[in-house]
């Protein structure tokens, strides 16, 4: 099962999920849970009202995100069932809160890429977009309300104009980009996004040093949302850890343009474990 980034946009996954079954031989499914309100519903889907959700207190928030994850793996997943479970930046947050808060789930392995798990504030980024997710991303609303009325060939030029510095560009996540000409997606997401910088701060060394056995940890080498130092601090806590930094150059947002490459890295970390199981 997969937890996301933010925004937490399933699409963006579609070719590093594809990848990851691939090459797994097809033999294991491969879910992945959107944040909650992060999507823009098929206007196939009819819209239901989840009882479960509702009762979730703040479900947008980070905690409610959480929540919702392991929502789904109470109503969608055997009990019994073995998990890798893969984060990618906040989701990996999010999985360590998943195992502290359900220590009886089945996990045989954690995979944490390019893990936001503390001083997000502190970290380059954080110090840059704070003050926009805190203080300033109700002025984004009205900007995204009305490019949301532009055709979506439209939409589309302007996502591979702002992203054209990729030389090998995912075509896949294009669709999942237009996702953020809404102004509910957006919304949500910088709600969320406002909430982490205030709350990831200390990281959670009690849950990792239960676990650390069925933890990976992979760090960017140019990562500005946790930079090296945050990689050599864990390293230097937990040095038995399977912790590692990134030497092949891929950048925190891997899904853009490396999606096959993550995917045939997690797929050798952990054929081990599914072999035993």
């Amino acid at each position: 099962m997969d937890s996301y980034g933010n925004p937490g946009i399933v699409g963006y996954y579609k070719t590093f999920m594809q990848a990851l079954y691939q090459t797994l031989d097809q033999k294991y499914p491969v879910w992945a849970v959107s944040h909650a309100g992060h999507c823009v519903p098929p206007d196939c889907m009819e819209m239901m009202e989840d009882t479960d959700l509702m009762e979730i207190e703040d479900v947008f928030g980070l905690n409610g995100q959480i929540e919702h994850k392991l929502a789904f793996l109470r109503h969608h997943v055997p009990r019994h069932m073995k998990l890798v479970l893969i984060g990618h930046s906040i989701g990996c947050h999010i999985i360590l809160e998943m195992m502290k808060r359900d220590p009886e789930l089945q996990v045989l392995k954690s995979v944490l890429l390019f893990p936001t798990i503390e001083r997000m504030a502190q970290s380059p980024q954080g110090k840059l977009m704070t003050p926009v997710l805190c203080r300033l991303r109700y002025a984004t609303y009205l900007p995204v309300f009305l490019l949301s009325f532009l055709p979506e060939s439209i939409k589309v030029s302007m996502v591979r104009m702002v992203l054209r510095g990729l030389q090998s560009l995912d075509e896949s996540t294009l669709p999942a980009s237009i996702n953020l000409f809404s102004v509910d997606c957006i919304a949500n997401a910088m709600y969320m996004g406002s909430q982490e910088m205030v709350q990831v701060l200390d990281r959670d060394n009690s849950t990792i040093k239960q676990n650390l056995d069925k933890l990976i940890f992979y760090y960017g080498a140019n990562d500005h949302w946790c930079p090296v130092q945050y990689y050599e601090d864990i390293k230097k806590d937990f040095p038995e850890g399977n912790i590692q930094l990134c030497d092949k150059g891929i950048r925190h947002a891997f899904v853009l343009d490396a999606g096959r490459e993550v995917a045939s890295m997690i797929a050798d970390w952990i054929q081990v474990d599914l072999d035993d199981s």
